[in-house]
């Protein structure tokens, strides 16, 4: 669903998927919170094309759940087309029935 959004740029479905003390690291050290994050999405400073997500590995424990993936996407940031390749950690948290994003760490692939 988060991906989903993101490629979208929906902002209702952003705001219900990521958490109000959302921490959402980059690859370049930039970390922002929810605010930035949705801003950056529904402006196209920050525009996903595509978003492909492989080899998944989900943990869950309790109301948390640790997620690895590699992401695969195109972007046209600031109407810039690229391609970003990274390793993504995500955890998430079930708050109120739902799962929402409450922190995303990324690195970029060597």
């Amino acid at each position: 669903q988060l991906r989903k959004a993101m490629v979208d740029a929906d902002s209702s479905k952003l705001t219900a998927s990521v958490s109000d003390k959302l921490s959402y690291g980059h690859s370049g050290g930039h970390v922002e919170g929810k605010a930035e994050f949705i801003r950056k999405i529904m402006s196209g400073q920050s525009d996903f094309v595509t978003i492909d997500l492989v080899n998944q590995v989900v943990s869950v424990s309790d109301k948390t759940a640790i997620v690895r993936h590699d992401l695969n996407a195109k972007t046209n940031d600031n109407g810039k087309p690229n391609e970003v390749h990274l390793h993504v950690l995500l955890v998430w948290q079930k708050q109120n029935g739902a799962w929402q994003l409450v922190a995303r760490q990324a690195v970029k692939k060597t």
